[in-house]
């Protein structure tokens, strides 16, 4: 019998999808990046073990919670949990990007949501990607161009899948996962990036 670990070792990945080319490496995804099996394992061990942080944040002249829970690590920390440690593996086989820090999202249910958003470019190393890794139920992810007149992308992310954006997509597009009506399960995202020297914001 096959063990998790050699399992990962196999390439169960079908060939990339080009969403949107750019002067980098473009926003494209992957699915089956990770087994089902395994992608179902690391989802209820995170959902477990992570010390979950829920946040609130000021919008339009109030404060509101933010729809999902929160966790942030640095790769190098002794300590980092060992599906987090597989997981980055996995994503550094395929990318070879120096990531030193993974953010993590849990959306529990439909209800859950990211709004329309690009990363803060100052938080982030110029010409590294941004790897999103999907555990658990599938969400949509809406891409959107900054500039008026282009066309808008429905990405299903699906359990074991990997959406990586370049650095430069950041400048020209928005990106978020809007609520569902629809009866779903939990989902976490594994954001790997790299972040500059002794930064520290989550």
């Amino acid at each position: 019998m096959k063990t998790q670990l050699s399992l990962l070792s196999e390439s169960f990945a079908e060939p990339r999808v080009q969403l949107l080319p750019d002067a980098e490496e473009g926003v494209w995804y992957e699915p089956d990046v990770v087994p089902d099996d395994v992608q179902r394992h690391w989802l209820e061990q995170l959902q477990r073990d992570i010390a979950w942080r829920s946040e609130r944040r000021p919008m339009y002249e109030r404060e509101v919670q933010v729809p999902r829970l929160m966790a942030t690590f640095q790769l190098s920390a002794p300590d980092l949990h060992p599906v987090l440690q597989q997981a980055w593996a996995v994503v550094q086989r395929r990318l070879g990007a120096p990531f030193t820090h993974v953010g993590l999202n849990l959306y529990r249910h439909g209800q859950d949501s990211v709004a329309l958003h690009h990363d803060r470019l100052h938080n982030l190393c110029p010409g590294q990607p941004i790897a999103l890794l999907s555990l658990g139920a599938t969400r949509v992810m809406h891409i959107r161009p900054q500039a008026a007149g282009g066309a808008s992308l429905r990405v299903p992310l699906a359990p074991g899948s990997l959406l990586v954006m370049s650095h430069a997509s950041q400048k020209t597009h928005l990106h978020g996962i809007p609520k569902t009506t629809e009866t779903v399960g939990a989902r976490i995202s594994l954001g790997f990036r790299v972040r500059p020297h002794l930064q520290l914001v989550p």
